[in-house]
């Protein structure tokens, strides 16, 4: 997705860390560009006319196949240089799944559940490994 045409303001974009168990947490591995094969959160952009608590929700049901209840914000990622494809702000809560049946949908070319001691060893996109370490997931 270019945003060339849209360059004149930032889009908005939700990120969750689900957790399935206390101990672990939920990433996708992007199917698409940028950062394709990279693992993430699950998230993705905010519809008009939705709220982005209805977002992350959806957008954590549309990748991972989870329903999930948020649990807490974690914060509000600004960085103008945080997507390649433009200024993207995010607004990244931490999520409770309800449901425990991971299925990769839409975006996602895999879903796993990672014990938080295994995330400080992947290549995580954007910059989900300075969230993790925000809410103190990882350090």
């Amino acid at each position: 997705m270019s945003f060339e045409s849209e360059r004149s303001f930032p889009r908005c974009t939700v990120d969750g860390i689900v957790f399935i168990e206390d101990d672990e947490v939920v990433l996708v591995r992007r199917k698409y560009p940028p950062f394709k094969g990279f693992w993430a959160l699950p998230g993705g952009f905010v519809e008009y006319g939705e709220t982005v608590e209805e977002a992350v929700k959806r957008e954590i049901f549309e990748e991972t196949g989870l329903k999930v209840e948020i649990i807490s914000l974690v914060g509000v990622y600004s960085d103008p240089s945080r997507d390649p494809r433009g200024h993207v702000v995010t607004i990244v809560f931490k999520c409770r799944a309800l449901t425990k049946n991971l299925e990769a949908k839409t975006d996602a070319e895999l879903v796993k559940a990672f014990k938080i001691s295994d995330l400080k060893n992947l290549n995580l996109a954007f910059d989900h490994d300075k969230i993790l370490k925000d809410a103190e997931i990882i350090r």
